[in-house]
């Protein structure tokens, strides 16, 4: 039960988000910017940043829908889970095990983040909007975790869920739908 009363049928940020829609508006553009903006990043690389921020933070909802969106860009579902257990040893290319390890730094304490993780990167390839855009991912998600656990909001345990979400979230992406969420009632 959520600690303030939310649409029953949006659970997770869905429904925080729509609560204050004012407050939303610049977070969704924000989110809709960094995750589905132009980015030298692919779509699948910042959603597997938010998934290992996510799983770091044990934000089950943003854990379970991000690792989604990334399984469906990346049409395969071991990468994510292997980013999550151990990302040093994912089948993932050396700029992004740089760049999860300075998420990984982030969601911790942004303080963690070294010269030697920023050296690291830039010797994997990494371009200084990579770093500052992993490092705003991060933060952003950190943001994003304690609202969802810090309200208390329903997270729902059905797998169908977060296939249906990831699917929204590759599709349509990050902004509010353009008639809000009311068809979601006879969906839940």
């Amino acid at each position: 039960m959520s600690h303030i009363p939310l649409e029953s049928h949006l659970p997770g940020i869905t429904g925080l988000l729509e609560y204050r829609q004012d407050s939303a508006k610049p977070i969704r553009e924000l989110t809709q910017l960094l995750l589905r903006g132009e980015s030298t990043l692919t779509e699948a690389e910042r959603e597997l940043i938010a998934t290992l921020v996510s799983s770091r933070n044990q934000c089950r909802f943003c854990t379970t829908a991000h690792k989604s969106a990334a399984d469906i860009l990346l049409g395969e579902s071991e990468t994510c889970e292997m980013v999550i257990n151990d990302f040093e040893s994912a089948p993932v290319g050396e700029k992004m095990k740089s760049l999860l390890a300075i998420a990984a730094h982030v969601q911790k304490n942004g303080k963690n983040v070294t010269e030697g993780d920023v050296i690291r990167a830039r010797n994997c390839g990494a371009t200084d909007r990579e770093i500052h855009d992993t490092v705003l991912i991060a933060a952003l998600f950190c943001l994003y975790n304690k609202y969802v656990d810090g309200m208390a909001s329903f997270t729902p345990t059905d797998p169908a869920f977060y296939k249906k979400l990831g699917e929204r979230i590759t599709t349509v992406g990050y902004n509010r739908l353009p008639g809000g969420y009311d068809q979601l009632k006879t969906q839940s």
